[in-house]
């Protein structure tokens, strides 16, 4: 992968209950040696750290706002993960214009050696809120099956008291990610990320602005446009509650 890639794809949404709904959208991401953003940075014409461009990141849209490896090691160590300075690749929306709202990055960290060794999923809300799902990889599958408690808040019509199941194909020529929201009752949820790799260049990221035209804008627009969706359905709906006082929960 280098210092970097683009994976474009398609994210597919299906709610299942209490309302059948069915959301399909386009979406754009890159993957980010967090160690060699700046040697990217300086590659490419259309695409900056920390500045404006066609393409940036800015540190501050994940984490904590700070540098990015003591971030990441600081959430493994919490897991019980003890990093070794492995490489760690990020999986993030990319500003466009300036713009730039994740509701997940994912963190995909590995050893010394090269072998997997954890994923972090970092959730965001639309109140500015995020929070990190910490899972020890089984460094020998090439599909991860990981799952964990819900303990943040994402939408207002899902209640708290459910469950992840994440199906991951980290990022190689393909990227896969499926993720299953379940209560007692089944899975209430079902949504699926599939994406293919292309090299990181200036050709490349002008042709993914045409063909995705203000893809990072629309990811907002469209989460306020479904939930009206939803409203008119009558999902009900649940009260925020107050962000979990941990930032880290830990898998399995």
């Amino acid at each position: 992968m280098d210092d970097g890639a683009l994976y474009l794809g398609h994210v597919l949404h299906r709610r299942l209950r209490p309302s059948v709904h069915v959301l399909r959208y386009r979406v754009l991401h890159m993957a980010l040696d967090i160690d060699r953003i700046d040697a990217l940075a300086r590659r490419l014409r259309l695409f900056s750290h920390g500045r404006f461009n066609l393409f940036a990141f800015h540190d501050r849209d994940v984490g904590d706002g700070g540098p990015l490896r003591p971030h990441a090691e600081r959430l493994l160590g919490e897991a019980g993960i003890t990093p070794d300075g492995g490489r760690i690749v990020l999986l993030t929306m990319p500003r466009i214009l300036g713009y730039a709202f994740n509701p997940l990055s994912t963190w995909f960290c590995h050893g010394a050696d090269g072998a997997l060794r954890a994923v972090i999923y970092e959730v965001s809300n639309t109140f500015g809120e995020r929070h990190n799902y910490v899972i020890a990889a089984n460094p020998d599958a090439t599909t991860l099956h990981q799952s964990t408690a819900k303990r943040f808040h994402v939408s207002p019509f899902l209640p708290i008291d459910l469950d992840y199941a994440f199906r991951i194909q980290p990022p190689g020529e393909r990227l896969g990610i499926g993720i299953t929201v379940s209560d007692a009752q089944g899975p209430v949820l079902a949504a699926v990320h599939t994406a293919r790799r292309a090299a990181l260049s200036d050709a490349a990221l002008l042709r993914a602005a045409i063909a995705y035209p203000l893809a990072t804008l629309k990811v907002t627009a469209g989460i306020h446009w479904e939930a009206l969706k939803l409203w008119i359905k009558r999902v009900p709906l649940f009260r925020k509650p107050a962000p979990p006082e941990q930032s880290v929960t830990v898998g399995r």
